[in-house]
C-alpha cells in the first residue's frame, strides 16, 4: 500500500511535489523489490523505503540545508510509513472514502494555496518529474487520515465554556494570548515504563544535541537524524503554537527568550524535548468587518430544475423592486431553515464566515440596496445589505483563541497518545537490513 505524505507541505510553494509519492516512478527505477516491513495486513516495501528517503532528502535540499546520507534518514523514514500505513487501515477498514469531487476541490484548494491554476499546478509537478495521477492519489491518501483522525481524536476532545472562562482569568491565559511563537522541536522519547538507567541515557543524549545547537550545529539537521517527534523529518518545524499548548515549564519561558533561541532540554512524559523559536507574532486589538443582511435562498429539487429555480429568483427579485416586502417573501419562499422564519435576516455577520460567492456580491452591493439574483453551491440567491460597521472584537476574538488554544493542547496530547497506542497494539515486523527485528 503506498502512504501519504503531509498535505501541509504540499502547500508550500518552494517545496511543491517535493513530498508526493510516486510508487510508479519507483518501481520503473528498481526491478526487484522487497519487503522492508509487515504492519499488520500490509507491507511496507523497500521501493517505497527509498522513494520516501530520497522525497526527504529533495526537500532538505530545497530549504538549503546539507543533506543527509540515505542511512541515516532510513529508520526514521520507515518508522514514519509504519505510522501512516496503520492509520491508512484503519480508514479503509471504517469505510472512509474520498469523493472524486472532493478531491478535485482538494487539487484546486493547494493549486490555488500556490497561486496557480489547475493546469500550471500540473505544469510545475510535470516540471519536477511528478505525476498528476500520483500526486492525486498522494492527496487522498493525506484527506483519508486527516479524517482518521478527526474520527478517532477530534471528536474526543471537549473544552467547556467554564475551561476557557479559567483560562483567560489566568495570568498564564492573559499571557499566551498576547503572544503566538513558531517553533520546532527535538524529542529524545522514553518509555513509559523507563528505569533510572533509561532515563539517565536519553538526558545524556539530549544534553548532547542541546551542547551541539549551542556550538552552532544545525537544528534541522539533528532534528532528522535524532529525534523521535512526528515533526522530525520536517526539520522539527512544529508550525505557530501558543505557549500554553506545550507541557511546562515551556508555557512561561518562550516569553522571555529572543527568536532563534533553543530551550535546555526539558523533561516531559514523552521524553526530553528542546525546543527552538523561529519566529514571534503578538496579538492587536482586533477590530472586524460586519455586515447586516437578509437573503431569500430557492433551491433546485427534483420536481424543480436549475432553469426554473433562477426564475423563480427573478421572479422574486422583481416583486421586491416592485414594493413588495422582502421579509415577507423570505418567509414564504425562503429554503435557508435558519434565516426563513426571521424574514430572510442574518443579523450581523463576518463576511469570513459566508461561502466565497455570497462574500463577494454582499460586499459589491451598496447599503440599502438589493441584489440580483446570483447562485452558489447552495442554490439561487438574492440578497439586502440593511448595514455596515466595524466592531471591537478582541472580547470573542480572545475567546475564540482560547477555545482554540486548549483544543489544540489536548489534541496534540491525544493525537501523540493515540499513534503510540496503535503502534504498539499492531503486529510489526521489520525487516529492513541493520535494524532491529521486532514483532508485535
Amino acid at each position: 500500500m503506498n502512504v501519504k505524505t503531509k498535505l501541509s507541505d504540499c502547500l508550500r510553494p518552494l517545496m511543491l511535489g517535493a513530498l508526493f509519492l510516486s510508487t510508479a516512478a519507483s518501481a520503473a527505477v528498481q526491478s526487484i523489490d522487497k519487503v522492508v516491513a509487515i504492519v499488520d495486513n500490509d507491507v511496507v516495501m523497500q521501493s517505497q523505503l527509498d522513494q520516501r528517503v530520497h522525497e526527504v532528502q529533495q526537500t532538505i535540499a530545497k530549504r538549503g540545508s546539507a543533506v543527509p546520507p540515505a542511512s541515516v534518514l532510513e529508520q526514521q523514514v520507515l518508522e514514519r510509513l509504519i505510522v501512516e500505513n496503520l492509520q491508512l487501515q484503519i480508514g479503509e477498514r471504517s469505510g472512509i472514502r474520498i469523493t472524486d469531487e472532493e478531491l478535485n476541490q482538494a487539487v484546486g484548494t493547494i493549486a490555488q494555496r500556490n497561486n496557480m491554476s489547475v493546469e500550471q499546478f500540473r505544469a510545475a509537478l510535470t516540471r519536477d518529474g511528478l505525476s498528476y495521477d500520483d500526486a492525486r492519489e498522494q492527496i487522498r491518501r493525506e484527506m483519508v487520515i486527516s479524517r482518521v483522525r478527526q474520527r478517532r481524536v477530534a471528536e474526543r476532545i471537549q473544552v467547556s465554556e467554564q475551561e476557557v472562562k479559567n483560562f483567560l482569568a489566568s495570568d498564564l491565559g492573559k499571557m499566551q494570548l498576547s503572544e503566538e511563537f513558531h517553533l520546532a522541536n527535538i524529542l529524545i522519547p522514553t518509555p513509559e515504563s523507563a528505569n533510572s538507567d533509561a532515563i539517565q541515557s536519553a538526558a545524556k543524549q539530549a544534553d548532547a544535541i542541546y551542547q551541539q545547537l549551542k556550538q552552532g550545529a544545525d537544528f534541522s539537521q539533528l532534528a532528522i537524524a535524532k529525534s523521535a517527534s512526528e515533526t522530525a523529518l520536517e526539520g522539527g518545524d512544529m508550525g505557530w503554537r501558543k505557549a500554553a499548548q506545550l507541557p511546562p515549564p515551556f508555557d512561561r519561558l518562550l516569553s522571555t527568550m529572543p527568536v532563534g533561541d533553543v530551550t535546555q532540554p526539558m523533561r516531559t512524559p514523552g521524553g526530553f524535548i528542546i525546543l527552538k523559536i523561529l519566529e514571534k507574532r503578538g496579538g492587536q486589538t482586533q477590530m472586524r468587518d460586519e455586515v447586516h443582511v437578509r437573503h431569500i435562498l430557492v433551491k433546485p429539487s427534483p420536481i424543480r430544475d436549475e432553469a426554473k429555480t433562477k426564475a423563480l429568483a427573478d421572479s422574486l427579485y422583481s416583486r421586491i423592486e416592485a414594493g413588495e416586502d422582502f421579509g415577507e417573501l423570505a418567509k414564504s419562499y425562503s429554503e435557508d431553515p435558519g434565516s426563513a422564519l426571521n424574514g430572510g435576516d442574518l443579523n450581523w455577520i463576518d463576511p469570513n464566515a459566508l461561502v466565497p460567492e455570497f462574500r463577494e456580491v454582499m460586499a459589491s452591493t451598496p447599503q440599502g440596496q438589493l441584489s440580483k439574483p446570483f447562485q452558489t453551491q447552495y442554490g439561487w440567491h438574492v440578497l439586502e445589505v440593511l448595514g455596515r460597521r466595524a466592531t471591537d472584537s478582541t472580547t470573542q476574538a480572545r475567546e475564540q483563541q482560547a477555545m482554540t488554544v486548549l483544543r489544540n493542547r489536548k489534541y496534540d496530547e491525544e493525537l501523540q497518545t493515540w499513534l503510540r497506542q496503535i503502534r504498539d497494539e499492531a503486529y510489526v515486523e521489520i525487516k529492513l537490513p541493520g535494524a532491529d527485528q521486532a514483532a508485535q
